[in-house]
C-alpha cells in the first residue's frame, strides 16, 4: 500500500487511488495512491521492473487494474476522451523516414479527433506554437530521423501537448540521453508544466537529472509506493519501509544514491547513472 506522506492538494488533475495490479499471478502494483495537481512536476521514481510503465498504462486505460481507480478532474476515467498526452519508451524514429518535424508534431492534432482534421491554418499555427514551446522551431523543417536524441524527444514532447492535454506522462525519456540533453528536457518539462498548468508525470530509474525540479515524487518499489516530496521520500527510513528491508539513501557530491545494505558492496537500487 502506499505511504502517504503528507495532505494531498485539493482538486487533483490525477487521483490514483489505491491501485493493484496482478499480471500471471504476480502482484506488480500493491494499493497504490497519489495526486498530481495542475503545474506540478511529479517524478515516478523506482528501479527496472518496479511496476512504473504497468502503472502509466493504468492511467492510460490499457491495463486492467484488479483493484482501485483512476480519477481525472475528480471523475472517473473515460474510456473515450482522456485529457492526456502520452510519450511512450523507445520510441524508434527510421533515420530514412521521410518526415519533418512539424509533420510529426502535427500527426497529434489528429490523434483523436476520429478522422476530422482540424482546418490547416488552424492545425499549422498549432503545429507552430507547440515547436515553439518546446524550442524546436530551428530543426522543424529537419526529417526526425536525423536530429539527436534530445531533439527527438523535444518533437514528441510538442507532439503530446499538441492536443492540449491536462495531464502529460512520459515513461523513461531521459534514457539513453546525454547528461546535457536530459537537463535539457527536464528543464523544458518543468517549464511547461508552470507555464500551461499541465500536470506532468514522468518516470525514470535514475531521479538525480530531476532533484533540482521536482515538486512531488512517487517512489515504487516491491508493488508498492510512498508519495510526497523528495525529502519526505528518499529518505533511509522511508525507502526501507518501502523496499521491506534496510536500504541507505546517500548524498555524494550533491548527487542521490540509494543501495541495498550498509558496506561499501551495497547493490546500487536507483538513483545511478
Amino acid at each position: 500500500m502506499t505511504d502517504d506522506i503528507v495532505i494531498h492538494a485539493a482538486d487533483p488533475i490525477l487521483d490514483v487511488d489505491r491501485v493493484s495490479v496482478t499480471l500471471s499471478g504476480r502482484q506488480i502494483l500493491d494499493e497504490v495512491s497519489f495526486r498530481v495537481g495542475a503545474g506540478q512536476f511529479t517524478g515516478l521514481i523506482g528501479p527496472n521492473g518496479a511496476g512504473k510503465t504497468t502503472l502509466l498504462r493504468v492511467i492510460l486505460g490499457l491495463q486492467r487494474q484488479a483493484a482501485g481507480r483512476v480519477s481525472m478532474l475528480g471523475q472517473r476515467r473515460s474510456p473515450r476522451h482522456q485529457p492526456i498526452g502520452y510519450v511512450p519508451q523507445k520510441v524508434l524514429l527510421d533515420p530514412d523516414m521521410p518526415m519533418r518535424a512539424r509533420d510529426l508534431v502535427a500527426l497529434g492534432a489528429d490523434g483523436e479527433r476520429y478522422g476530422l482534421r482540424l482546418p490547416s491554418r488552424q492545425r499549422a499555427a498549432a503545429v507552430r506554437e507547440m515547436l515553439h514551446a518546446v524550442d524546436a522551431d530551428r530543426f522543424a523543417d529537419a526529417r526526425v530521423g536525423n536530429l539527436s536524441g534530445g531533439e527527438q524527444q523535444r518533437v514528441l514532447i510538442a507532439q503530446a501537448l499538441i492536443s492540449r492535454p491536462r495531464l502529460l506522462l512520459l515513461d523513461e525519456p531521459l534514457a539513453n540521453l546525454d547528461l546535457r540533453s536530459s537537463q535539457e528536457i527536464v528543464g523544458l518539462l518543468a517549464r511547461i508544466a508552470r507555464e500551461q498548468q499541465i500536470a506532468v508525470l514522468l518516470s525514470a530509474h535514475e531521479m538525480n537529472p530531476l532533484l533540482p525540479v521536482l515538486d512531488r515524487v512517487v517512489y515504487l518499489a516491491a508493488g508498492h509506493a510512498a508519495s510526497g516530496t523528495v525529502d519526505q521520500v528518499i529518505t533511509t527510513e522511508t525507502l526501507s519501509r518501502l523496499y521491506g528491508q534496510h536500504v541507505e539513501v546517500l548524498h555524494v557530491q550533491g548527487r542521490v544514491l540509494v543501495v541495498a545494505g550498509d558496506t561499501p558492496a551495497a547493490v546500487p537500487l536507483v538513483g545511478t547513472d
